[in-house]
């Protein structure tokens, strides 16, 4: 399907949609600054799309540039059927698959299978760390996301894809099956078995680092020793140093 097929995904039209327009227009009378605000505002959209099919940064950031290079010289082609940022999604996907495929490597884009129903809308847990909280509790924030990242990886690359849009860059589902060529249904499939999988290799390496879980060391270790000593001593039950 050419990259200039209007896709209807929205019934009205978003402000941002607006500013998009507006910098196409700009764009394509060769304003760098418009060129660079578009690059700016969707480099993290498009490397999460790229790395939803290739297998590491480098590789992604190199499907980015070209997305770029390629949607930058068919500008014109945009009919604003979809977003500016999913349109470009799309293009880095294929640009992503491409690369594969030159490599002797493939990711199915298409299928049938069984559809289940769309899940309840759930997205990745937040992983900002609360004001106040102490230094091991954000050591511990970040582990847990190295570990949901790891896990995140682990998928294939047919549910990856479908994972990252959907979960990681909060994509509707019809903005998913946009960007991958496919129908809505097999979005849904895919991003329950996702899910599923995800659930299974998180559950595993969960359990092996359980031991782990709410260490109490350090400061507070110490100030209980502290405070109990103190009371015994009090008490009688021990002799003052």
């Amino acid at each position: 399907m050419p990259f200039s097929t209007p896709v209807t995904l929205a019934t009205s039209t978003p402000p941002e949609a607006e500013a998009d327009a507006a910098l196409i227009g700009r764009a394509l009378c060769g304003d760098q600054a418009a060129f660079e605000t578009i690059m700016r505002r969707h480099n993290r959209l498009l490397f999460r799309a790229a790395r939803g099919v290739v297998p590491d940064d480098a590789e992604a950031q190199d499907v980015v540039q070209e997305t770029y290079l390629r949607a930058f010289t068919r500008l014109q082609d945009f009919q604003g059927g979809a977003s500016l940022g999913t349109w470009l999604a799309r293009i880095a996907i294929n640009v992503a698959l491409d690369t594969l495929r030159k490599r002797g490597r493939s990711v199915p884009t298409d299928g049938h299978q069984d559809v289940d129903h769309e899940p309840s809308p759930e997205h990745m847990m937040s992983f900002s760390v609360p004001p106040g909280a102490s230094p091991e509790a954000s050591v511990a924030r970040g582990e847990l996301r190295q570990l949901l990242q790891s896990a995140i990886e682990g998928l294939p690359p047919l549910y990856r894809s479908v994972f990252i849009l959907r979960a990681v860059q909060e994509m509707s589902v019809e903005e998913t099956a946009f960007c991958l060529q496919v129908s809505d249904a097999v979005v849904k499939t895919r991003y329950l078995r996702a899910r599923a999988l995800l659930r299974d290799a998180l559950g595993a390496r969960i359990e092996a680092h359980a031991e782990s879980a709410f260490p109490f060391a350090g400061a507070r270790c110490e100030q209980v020793v502290r405070s109990v000593v103190a009371e015994l001593q009090q008490r009688g039950l021990i002799a003052r140093r």
